[in-house]
């Protein structure tokens, strides 16, 4: 009689895992580069460009709205067809829309191609946590999180850093280049060190009903929710017309879905409570992640006078919190295989910070303000990956790309409407807060003399300005407003935090398996196989 045991892959060792992971630590690093390097000069980029409030969010919002739409589909190809194939395919569209956002003449071109570095990077997402799924067990991949902070630490601390110094020293438009060299070496070392067991081969049938259905409700309701108090009235026929065809749309995907052979996202998937908690917690996550993190830039040049380079340097408290502290953790969940006391720490954490940095104003004291930061992206970094992580855990195997994805879908479309909610919020908030203070800003004009007029002329102009250029009496005042109004991005964004919490307190506590998903494959095949011979 043949066992499970006798048909299972033998498993990698320390060596042979480090060489399949060379090229997915090099296609992380590349897709996390091109998506943070211009995070730091993006206010100079909006600002030469001629671009408004609402083009800063939408450069940002496209890429995650994108994202968010495309990670399901992505993770569902991965279950029908050659992951390796396909994490070459999503690196390659990345790099080419990188290399075309560097040609863009105004904010429209830059957004479009910013929607299609975000489709590919929904691919690199949801690939990558499944390809290592294939290659490690859950209770082993807390081993290797080291390998992965030191990425995630290139590409999300270097990559600030890059921009900002290519963006001060050369011009903003070589961000986007800067990737290129290292996305062909990618692509090569995926190809050469990247050995993923074959997968059964059956027809496939793809849900295009449901693809489009999906992305249409999601697309109208995050379009809302970044337009809507701004481009048209909350109450509206425009806003009421967005909000029912979104709700539509979803509806209509449900029942799609529910009879569909080969759904894109399995709902039967929400009778596991891990998995469906694990969604919830992924989706506030998002808000703290993403819907926060894109406006410290902002804040560091708008609010504190700081140029791009040195916003990437001020931004850096929260990535070391979030990349040390998720290090650490990682190693000692491995270790003793023990994983909730981390993630319900993580969550309190998150809502600490945020309620700190909702206190902060443009003169805080920095090394305040840094602390804020690094209590956040320490939340953050023990809660993020370890949804995943449980998720994969915790589902059948041969569902886990449909999971994998799934785990990301929320947590980025919770980034994303957290992203364009946000964004409505200070563009909004600005012009009021701004002739709130209007008597300040008459008084700080009359004392500019010739220069008042072309002040006032850059001021009314509706795009966003160039606060560093501004003459000091004006520049404070501007500097206390986007102070405070980022500040109260940060208030609005805390409670959704209570979200967080509640939902990992609710995730079964269940032991991390020692098998990769590939042996656990294996033993379903085998156990199937034994029990029709058995028949």
């Amino acid at each position: 009689m043949t066992t499970a045991s006798q048909v299972q892959p033998p498993k990698m060792n320390h060596r042979e895992v480090l060489q399949s992971l060379t090229g997915l630590l090099m296609g992380m690093f590349v897709s996390i580069l091109a998506g943070t390097v211009v995070s730091s000069s993006l206010p100079v980029i909006v600002s030469d460009l001629n671009g408004s409030q609402t083009a800063y969010t939408w450069v940002v919002t496209a890429t995650l709205l994108a994202t968010t739409i495309s990670t399901p589909i992505w993770g569902k190809f991965a279950d029908l067809g050659n992951r390796k194939l396909l994490l070459q395919i999503a690196l390659g569209l990345f790099v080419a829309a990188s290399a075309a956002a560097g040609f863009a003449q105004d904010t429209n071109f830059l957004i479009t191609m910013r929607v299609v570095q975000g489709l590919a990077g929904g691919g690199m997402g949801a690939l990558s946590q499944i390809v290592m799924a294939d290659i490690l067990s859950p209770r082993e991949r807390g081993k290797y999180m080291g390998l992965f902070g030191a990425v995630m630490a290139l590409g999300t601390v270097g990559g600030p850093l890059i921009g900002g110094f290519i963006t001060d020293t050369i011009n903003w438009r070589w961000n986007f280049f800067v990737a290129l060299p290292v996305a062909v070496v990618a692509i090569i070392l995926i190809q050469r060190t990247l050995h993923l067991p074959a997968h059964t081969k059956r027809a496939v049938k793809i849900d295009y009903l449901g693809i489009v259905l999906l992305s249409a409700g999601v697309a109208a309701l995050l379009i809302w929710m970044s337009l809507g108090g701004s481009e048209f009235e909350w109450n509206s026929i425009t806003s009421w017309t967005m909000v029912g065809g979104s709700v539509l749309a979803l509806l209509l995907f449900v029942v799609v879905e529910l009879r569909a052979e080969e759904p894109l996202i399995n709902l039967s998937l929400f009778k596991n409570r891990t998995f469906t908690f694990a969604v919830i917690a992924s989706l506030a996550v998002g808000v703290s992640m993403f819907g926060t993190s894109v406006f410290l830039s902002q804040y560091m040049i708008m609010a504190r006078g700081a140029s791009a380079t040195q916003a990437g340097l001020m931004t850096f408290p929260m990535m070391a919190g979030l990349l040390v502290i998720s290090t650490v953790a990682g190693a000692m969940i491995s270790r003793f295989g023990k994983w909730k006391a981390f993630v319900v720490t993580g969550s309190f954490l998150q809502l600490a910070g945020l309620f700190l940095l909702g206190t902060i104003h443009y003169d805080t004291e920095f090394w305040v303000v840094g602390l804020y930061m690094f209590i956040l992206g320490a939340g953050v970094g023990l809660v993020m990956q370890n949804m995943v992580l449980v998720v994969q855990n915790a589902v059948n195997p041969q569902e886990l790309g449909v999971a994998s994805s799934a785990v990301n879908f929320f947590r980025t479309l919770g980034g994303t409407a957290g992203t364009a909610g946000l964004g409505a919020i200070l563009a909004a908030n600005i012009p009021n807060m701004i002739a709130d203070r209007q008597s300040d800003l008459v008084a700080a004009l009359a004392t500019l003399g010739d220069k008042a007029k072309e002040v006032t002329a850059a001021l009314g102009s509706g795009t966003m300005p160039s606060i560093s250029s501004l003459p000091e009496p004006v520049r404070v005042i501007l500097e206390s407003v986007y102070g405070d109004g980022v500040a109260h991005l940060f208030a609005v964004a805390a409670p959704i935090s209570l979200i967080t919490i509640v939902a990992v307190l609710l995730i079964p506590n269940q032991s991390l398996s020692t098998k990769t998903n590939t042996q656990r494959l294996a033993e379903e095949n085998d156990g199937s196989k034994l029990g029709s011979t058995e028949a």
